[in-house]
């Protein structure tokens, strides 16, 4: 299976999922008096937008290039994600909202039954996010990484949620209010979250120097490639799924143009070959002195 058909794969298991959660927890908080569990549900509602962005934003950025775009259409997944941190800051922005015009609104405590709904929800939002961690990891995807990271914050709102409905029901009468502070609380921990997903896809944008232990990699093929005595520069760009490499190699200085011109090609398809992650490998190719 390709990277991309396991990214998308791995993005409809997310859209499913969202999907059934985000109407167990909205009737679960209308019937059970629950605010935690109703900003849980506009969590997931926002999560199934993020992740059809997310779809298109793999399938777009998988493209092969043309005319106008040399490089393919990589870029667009970080753009993307931006897009994603909007949804999610978004949701936080509501769920703050509602909850400080609940804490001041006298309400029910919430119903025990729904601790056993978000308990459920916790261990099936934390093996999400196992799954679509370990397939953004396998695809160097970073709008599925930002997927990901929808379960966990889902979970850890699920989880402020638990307490503060626990809080609400073992003090009782005048501590109504603990499960809309949860779900404020649970709000803020998905702003903190949205910048741990927006600083790498800003970085991708502005081509930060973020892969030594790849460039160490790249290195150590290139040397066991016969004719290649050395690497000097290698930049490493990430567009989509793949990286975009310019490395200069150092070769006998006594060969001829064509054979220094064979030996490059030599080494990007060796290095395309071991490390399949990578895009365009362009070789500039410098005398040994």
């Amino acid at each position: 299976m390709s990277r991309e058909q396991t990214a998308i794969r791995a993005t409809y298991f997310s859209i499913v999922g969202n999907t059934t959660l985000a109407i167990i927890k909205g009737f679960a908080g209308f019937f059970g008096n629950s605010y935690a569990l109703i900003a849980d549900a506009i969590e997931s509602t926002t999560d199934i937008f993020a992740s059809f962005l997310v779809l298109f934003g793999i399938k777009y950025s998988n493209k092969p290039a043309d005319e106008n775009h040399p490089y393919g259409h990589g870029r667009a997944e970080p753009l993307i994600t931006f897009l994603v941190v909007g949804f999610l800051i978004t949701s936080a922005t509501i769920i703050a909202y509602e909850s400080i015009i609940n804490i001041s609104t006298p309400h029910q405590l919430p119903k025990p039954w729904t601790l056993i709904v978000l308990g459920a929800i916790i261990i099936w939002k934390e093996y999400s996010f196992r799954v679509v961690m370990k397939r953004s990891i396998e695809t160097n995807s970073s709008s599925l990484k930002a997927d990901a990271w929808h379960h966990r914050s889902d979970a850890i709102t699920s989880v402020a949620a638990f307490l503060g409905i626990s809080i609400a029901l073992i003090l009782g009468n005048g501590y109504e209010a603990a499960d809309d502070w949860a779900a404020l609380f649970a709000s803020g921990f998905i702003l903190y979250n949205s910048y741990l997903i927006f600083r790498p896809a800003l970085g991708e944008i502005m081509d930060e120097h973020l892969y030594d232990d790849l460039i160490e990699h790249i290195r150590e093929v290139s040397v066991q490639v016969d004719g290649i005595l050395d690497t000097e520069k290698c930049f490493i760009r990430k567009a989509g799924m793949q990286y975009h490499v310019d490395l200069h190699a150092t070769v006998n200085s006594n060969i001829t143009v064509k054979e220094g011109h064979d030996l490059a090609h030599k080494l990007k398809d060796t290095l395309r070959e071991q490390i399949p992650e990578l895009g365009h490998v362009l070789i500039h190719v410098e005398p040994h002195e």
